[in-house]
């Protein structure tokens, strides 16, 4: 059985950095993307990074700009979410997920198959 598992979250000033963990097991790892999706209250998910395990080819959602960032430790089956200059309206639960196939990243939620409870992240003003 798979699980994913966030960590990380929690209260951050405006313009600070936090950095998220994504653990997943009970799936052979190699060659499964994993994304990460952000839901702010009242809003619908949406997709902010994802990795390629295999090739490490990413991608980011339109709002990151160069803020965020998205990396793998291969040995500890770990996917961080590195974010930087934090703004308010990042506030939001941020999710992990994985697919249950070989593929390469997607940007949308069907995409993926497993997903964590989220980590909540809050940006003070």
């Amino acid at each position: 059985q798979v699980h994913v598992v966030e960590s990380g979250g929690g209260v951050v000033q405006t313009g600070g950095s936090r950095r998220l963990s994504c653990v997943v097991s009970g799936q052979p790892f190699t060659g499964y993307p994993v994304g990460w999706f952000r839901q702010a209250p009242g809003k619908e998910r949406e997709f902010v990074a994802a990795i390629n395990w295999n090739d490490g080819r990413i991608g980011f959602g339109d709002f990151v700009g160069d803020r965020f960032s998205i990396s793998r430790d291969s040995a500890k089956n770990i996917v961080y979410l590195q974010m930087s200059s934090l703004k308010p309206e990042d506030t939001a639960v941020y999710y992990c997920a994985t697919r249950d196939q070989t593929s390469d990243w997607g940007a949308e939620e069907w995409w993926y198959s497993y997903w964590g409870q989220g980590t909540q992240v809050t940006v003070s003003s």
